[in-house]
């Protein structure tokens, strides 16, 4: 099956190596998935059960901004310091970014009732698990699909910036469909996305092999986070009780 994806294989590489390899990488990246999203709930949790933390970072208008500044910083420091920082900095810094982000999650059990939270994390969770296998064993090549849901992407952050002064509802609720289908879209890409950087540096490894699979894991690690929680929020706009 892989020597047909990928064409002038060395003879020297066995497919079971490259799966080995595969579902090595795609354990770190699920593994560190999963300790990003724990670190975010532990925050969130600590920081909604804190009145002096909640006190000092929602009145503080100059604190609460230089945290979503900061958390945009971070996001693209990882994004792009997984492939330049030594991976070790690459992953402090992604789970600091997912620490952080739980501080802006403390918000969502104001808005919504425990039950609700529980209930759309599961259905998220399902959904995201779904697309994922999709992504790994799907022989479609996603890559076109990529761009599409790119520009969609770009198309849901411009609408809702829009929204904000528009406060139209009907508005709303398409922001609201549009980006749990980019999400799960995006699921299935970056999945292939990770599959594909993995076998690829099985049969053209470098001199690095395990600073690049590290590599892989983290920068995996970030794309499937930000699906996992922007599909999750999507879906609480949806479905969450007030």
């Amino acid at each position: 099956m892989l020597s047909q994806e990928i064409p002038n294989i060395q003879a020297t590489v066995s497919e079971t190596q490259v799966n080995e390899t595969v579902s090595d990488v795609m354990k770190r990246v699920y593994g560190l998935m999963t300790l990003g999203l724990f670190l975010t709930a532990v925050v969130a949790w600590g920081v909604y059960n804190s009145p002096t933390l909640l006190n000092a970072i929602f009145s503080n208008s100059i604190l609460f901004f230089g945290i979503i500044i900061g958390q945009l910083v971070l996001v693209f420091a990882v994004a792009a310091g997984a492939w330049r920082f030594p991976p070790h900095i690459a992953l402090t810094l992604f789970l600091v970014y997912a620490s952080i982000n739980g501080l802006m999650f403390s918000t969502i059990f104001f808005a919504y009732t425990a039950t609700s939270i529980a209930s759309v994390f599961a259905i998220t969770a399902g959904m995201f698990a779904l697309m994922s296998v999709i992504g790994f064993t799907t022989k479609t090549d996603l890559t076109k699909m990529g761009t599409f849901l790119l520009m969609g992407l770009i198309g849901i952050l411009l609408a809702s910036f829009a929204n904000w002064f528009l406060r139209n509802e009907a508005l709303y609720w398409l922001i609201s469909y549009a980006g749990v289908a980019i999400f799960l879209g995006l699921t299935a890409f970056d999945t292939q996305r990770i599959k594909k950087m993995t076998v690829a540096l099985v049969y053209n490894p470098n001199g690095e092999v395990e600073t690049t699979i590290s590599r892989i894991a983290i920068s995996g690690a970030l794309s499937l986070y930000l699906d996992f929680i922007n599909l999750f929020l999507f879906l609480l706009r949806i479905f969450g009780r007030n």
